[in-house]
């Protein structure tokens, strides 16, 4: 601000001098030319003290973080982490929402990275948590809800909750031991209610890591590795189409057909392995079904979404 008053005190000078020293046409053409840069510095200056004024008001909403839940300012509730993204909050972190159809709000981690309002459904990055769980562990969801890279299934339920409310994409990222990274997006992700036992669809593909949820890579093998339309299975409710227990053998719970192409929720190991069943982090189109992949996430977001520039 200080700057700039002493350039219009320069100014006023330099008008002043050539009042003195000009003679008439000269002196009012100089005075409209000096008149003119006067007036767009004033106009900066006004832009600048509005834009002061819009940061003060922004630093007054950035939420306060308690623990690891950033707590948003108001009574608004929010969907999904695209609506909170788009409502201004930039940071990725833990947050509360509440699904159109939830019965109450939910602790959901919002990744606001590559492109921002990501809802994070798993993450898998150490082995710490198992997997193997039951029927009851991944309906409701488990895992480390505190730490930004504690592994965790946000519930078969808030699945369906958040999938119901409208067309979602999701995205998959995975990361093998070598340190290489790929992705897959699947266009209309949902999940069925309980009652479906959370049956699986997805339409598109694109990404770079193979589509591995719809087995596509040797077509003689999709009619048993695709998971398109199967429901969810656990250790102790089998609803596979295998005669045996695909979710007891590949230690997870899983969308298995007879049994898989892709087990995001198998048992972690540290790359290449073997056992009496492929039941490592496995995407097969990738690095096959005898290497376990390091890290997992699997989010989504509104197929639609677009960012509120407001």
């Amino acid at each position: 601000m200080g700057k700039i008053r002493a350039v219009y005190a320069l100014l006023w000078i330099a008008l002043t001098l050539k009042l003195s020293h000009s003679v008439p046409d000269e002196c009012k053409e100089e005075t409209e030319r000096l008149g003119l840069q006067l007036k767009a510095l004033e106009d900066r200056f006004q832009k600048q003290q509005l834009q002061i004024q819009q940061l003060r008001a922004a630093r007054e909403q950035v939420p306060a973080v308690t623990g690891d839940l950033i707590q948003l300012p108001g009574p608004n509730e929010y969907a999904d982490c695209a609506q909170i993204f788009n409502n201004g909050s930039k940071a990725s972190g833990f947050y509360m929402i509440k699904p159109a159809r939830s019965p109450s709000q939910i602790k959901v981690y919002c990744d606001m990275t590559e492109g921002g309002g990501w809802t994070v459904l798993q993450r898998r990055t150490d082995g710490n948590e198992s997997f193997e769980r039951g029927w009851e562990e991944y309906k409701e969801g488990f895992g480390n809800m505190e730490s930004a890279t504690g592994e965790f299934w946000i519930g078969n339920d808030n699945l369906h909750y958040l999938t119901s409310q409208g067309d979602y994409d999701l995205r998959i990222n995975l990361e093998d031991f070598e340190g290489s990274h790929r992705f897959a997006v699947y266009k209309n992700f949902k999940v069925l209610s309980e009652e479906d036992k959370y049956q699986l669809r997805f339409g598109e593909y694109r990404g770079n890591a193979g589509n591995a949820l719809a087995g596509t890579d040797h077509p003689e093998e999709k009619w048993w590795a695709s998971h398109q339309g199967m429901r969810f299975s656990t250790f102790d409710q089998d609803n596979d189409r295998y005669e045996r227990n695909c979710a007891k053998e590949d230690k997870a719970g899983w969308w298995f057909n007879r049994c898989h192409s892709a087990n995001l929720n198998g048992k972690y190991y540290p790359g290449p392995y073997s056992d009496v069943t492929d039941n490592g982090v496995v995407w097969y189109s990738w690095h096959g079904w005898w290497y376990s992949l390091k890290s997992v996430v699997m989010k989504i977001r509104p197929a639609h979404f677009e960012i509120n520039e407001i």
